[in-house]
């Protein structure tokens, strides 16, 4: 059987003058595993170097992350510092260095665990680092946050951040822009906003990136007056004398648009024209989708001539907004026309641009049409997605075309396109006009068993079902029944279900029982 190889000369012994060394990566970690640490120790000996380099050659290798297993992998680290330490230091070349091989040792192996995406086992090293007392570097502190902020491991992130602090691990710049970025991340603006002037009180002035980093957390987060906040951090950046740049426009621009507000962005824009900053491809596509989702597509065409004009090279994300605001106007032939313009500006039209298309000719009752462009996105190498599938099925229910729904079923099938939540409500609502309730139902107890978990549009749609079928005091108790199992699924009620049941239930003479999971229907 084959060995992996690995020769490397260890920087220490190079600047001595000593011989290169070949040590076996597999050997090592055959020892590693049967934890034979003598017989590792008489390795390191002979290759004369120290554990750390075999650390760094090992997990530089891939074999450690592959071939040790996590108890294992504890084990190392816990042992590593009594088991090899003590051959090691026992060298005269290495007299004087011993109180800081611990330490590198963790260094070391949190980076490599970091690296290899094992972020577990790399709070387990931090936290037996601080068990050792050992300071690890700021450098490697900072992987980790970057590390745990990119997974979504918010809580385990800002542990990490306060016991780096309480640890007295000396935090830089980037400790702090990463660490805005995961509360930000994790929708703890102020806290984000206290750091921002702890950052001064470490003798750290913050930058753009600081700034940018807050900025951005404002326009994305769903709390009240966050473009307010995002506008008076950016005056107050330029009152600190740090000057905005593109990101910064863009993200403030971005938010605006996506609040439905794109004169406001659009005076953003102006202002960094004034500042002799150019917008680029992400500024334009930003104002020219918000434009658009507010139906003034003339302003957007504009926009991507000025772009144009300025040698800014548009996207297709660019003109997947220009072609969705004019289907949402109901203007599918200017719609097709920027469709066809993709081609010439030799950009492939993607999934998103089809699927725009496909909706506009479904609202436009164009069925053939969007059939159309269904044929012609799989001549083209696209595969319809579900969203594909779900605007088809609509249209088709629009028009009470249950044929064509089933062959629609049938094809998502036989390509593997599974049915999502939206597919049910939009089949339960074409069955339910057709007074196919028993179907409809059936419908219900599938997505149960399809592991999909209905919404309080599936429960409104059948309960409105139940209420305007005839039979009315039978069904008034069906829709009754929905309602308890829609709040027992811990399901809240929203203003189409008080409507459902004050108009179609209480209206009529009927009031449900429902256990006082209701308060005032009549509000």
């Amino acid at each position: 059987m084959s060995r992996r190889l690995l020769s490397f000369v260890a920087p220490t012994a190079a600047a001595h003058g000593e011989h290169s060394s070949i040590v076996d990566v597999a050997q090592v970690t055959d020892l590693i595993v049967k934890q034979h640490w003598c017989r590792l120790k008489a390795i390191i000996a002979d290759a004369g170097t120290g554990p750390s380099h075999i650390l760094v050659l090992l997990f530089d290798s891939g074999v450690a992350a592959s071939t040790l297993s996590a108890p294992l992998r504890a084990t190392l680290h816990r042992s590593l510092p009594t088991a090899l330490c003590p051959g090691y230091l026992s060298h005269p070349r290495h007299l004087g260095r011993s109180p800081k091989l611990g330490p590198l040792i963790a260094d070391m192996l949190l980076l490599a665990y970091v690296k290899n995406s094992q972020n577990d086992t790399a709070i387990e090293i931090f936290r037996r680092a601080g068990d050792y007392r050992y300071k690890l570097s700021t450098l490697s502190c900072n992987h980790l946050l970057n590390a745990l902020i990119k997974v979504d491991k918010l809580n385990a992130f800002e542990s990490v951040f306060n016991e780096m602090i309480r640890r007295r691990i000396t935090p830089d710049l980037l400790t702090f822009n990463t660490a805005l970025n995961g509360f930000c991340k994790a929708g703890k603006l102020r806290r984000a906003g206290d750091l921002m002037e702890e950052i001064r009180s470490w003798g750290i002035s913050p930058t753009v990136v600081s700034y940018n980093t807050l900025i951005a957390g404002h326009c994305k987060s769903n709390q009240g007056g966050k473009l307010h906040q995002a506008d008076n951090l950016l005056k107050k950046m330029v009152s600190a004398g740090i000057y905005p740049n593109v990101v910064t426009f863009n993200t403030i621009m971005d938010g605006f648009c996506k609040d439905g507000n794109s004169s406001a962005a659009m005076r953003f824009l102006d202002e960094m024209k004034r500042q002799d900053l150019s917008p680029n491809v992400v500024s334009y596509n930003s104002l020219i989708s918000g434009l658009c989702n507010e139906g003034k597509v003339e302003e957007a065409v504009a926009l991507l001539k000025e772009m144009e004009s300025k040698d800014v090279i548009p996207t297709v994300i660019t003109f997947n907004s220009i072609i969705n605001g004019f289907c949402k106007k109901g203007m599918m032939e200017e719609a097709k026309w920027y469709f066809v313009n993709t081609f010439r500006h030799h950009l492939a039209p993607n999934v998103i641009t089809y699927n725009t298309l496909i909706v506009g000719y479904c609202r436009s009752g164009r069925m053939d049409d969007a059939m159309g462009f269904k044929k012609l996105m799989l001549e083209n190498g696209i595969n319809p997605d579900v969203s594909t599938y779900n605007c088809m099925i609509l249209g088709f229910s629009e028009k009470g075309d249950m044929n064509a729904i089933r062959n629609l079923l049938d094809e998502m099938a036989d390509k593997g396109v599974r049915a999502d939540l939206i597919t049910y409500n939009t089949l339960i609502t074409a069955l339910c006009r057709e007074g196919e309730l028993k179907k409809a139902i059936k419908l219900l107890d599938e997505m149960f068993d399809m592991g999909l978990k209905p919404s309080q549009l599936t429960y409104n749609i059948l309960m409105e079902g139940y209420c305007k079928k005839g039979d009315l005091r039978g069904n008034l108790d069906g829709a009754n029944n929905l309602l308890n199992e829609m709040l027992e699924n811990g399901l809240v009620p929203n203003r189409y279900t008080y409507d459902v049941i004050k108009e179609e239930m209480v209206e009529k003479g009927f009031v449900p029982n429902i256990d006082g999971h209701i308060g005032d229907i009549s509000a």
